[in-house]
């Protein structure tokens, strides 16, 4: 400590007064909101190409085929396939989705729920996960935004205890059988490892 001398107006030794506590609070509040980024701080490099009708090629039912990865970021090139469904509809106005999924994994079928919405302000969509199986825990949504048909959305996140960057992308969105993939990089985004596809067949529109 540069100087343990109270100041004027403290009370005892080391114990801040009551008039310094209201001065210094709202201080405290404000550098600590100035080091924490929200969400558009920490994404506001967005293609201006993207809009809220970036997902309507997803809206309606389709038959998914799954392509996952048996273990993540651990040298392994053995991947499961599986089917599955999703539906997807649009909320808020046209500038939010969510789509159901029913995913049959060889150990058994599960549900989960994609959420998505679009700000206006910067351009750029957030996309959460809900897993069924851990109803009460939401994934760190993935942002990003869509230029020349191809979406890309990241996150930083933890896996097996150690940071990760995810990233979400969506490709062949001008065709009848638009392309989602998964992807994890250990080391800040210099190297990535795909460990999820999907590839989309409509049924209805």
């Amino acid at each position: 400590m540069v100087n343990d001398t109270p100041p004027a107006g403290s009370g005892s030794a080391g114990e801040p007064s009551r008039r310094d506590v209201l001065i210094l609070a709202p201080l405290a509040f404000l550098a600590a909101c100035s080091l924490t980024p929200t969400l558009k701080e920490k994404t506001m490099n967005t293609s201006s190409h993207s809009s809220e009708h970036d997902f309507d090629f997803l809206i309606g039912s389709w038959r998914v085929a799954h392509q996952r990865l048996r273990e993540r970021l651990a040298g392994n090139d053995e991947w499961q396939e599986f089917d599955g469904t999703c539906t997807m509809h649009t909320l808020l106005d046209g500038r939010g989705n969510v789509d159901d999924n029913v995913l049959n994994l060889p150990g058994g079928a599960y549900r989960a729920v994609g959420l998505r919405s679009f700000d206006a302000a910067t351009r750029q969509w957030a996309i959460w996960w809900l897993d069924a199986r851990n109803p009460h825990i939401i994934d760190t949504p993935v942002v990003g935004s869509f230029e020349d048909g191809v979406g890309s959305f990241f996150a930083d996140e933890t896996f097996n205890g150690k940071p990760i960057r995810v990233r979400f992308r969506w490709s062949d969105t001008r065709t009848p059988t638009p392309h989602w993939e998964q992807a994890f990089s250990p080391d800040g985004g210099t190297t990535w490892e795909v460990n999820w596809k999907m590839r989309f067949v409509r049924t209805t529109a």
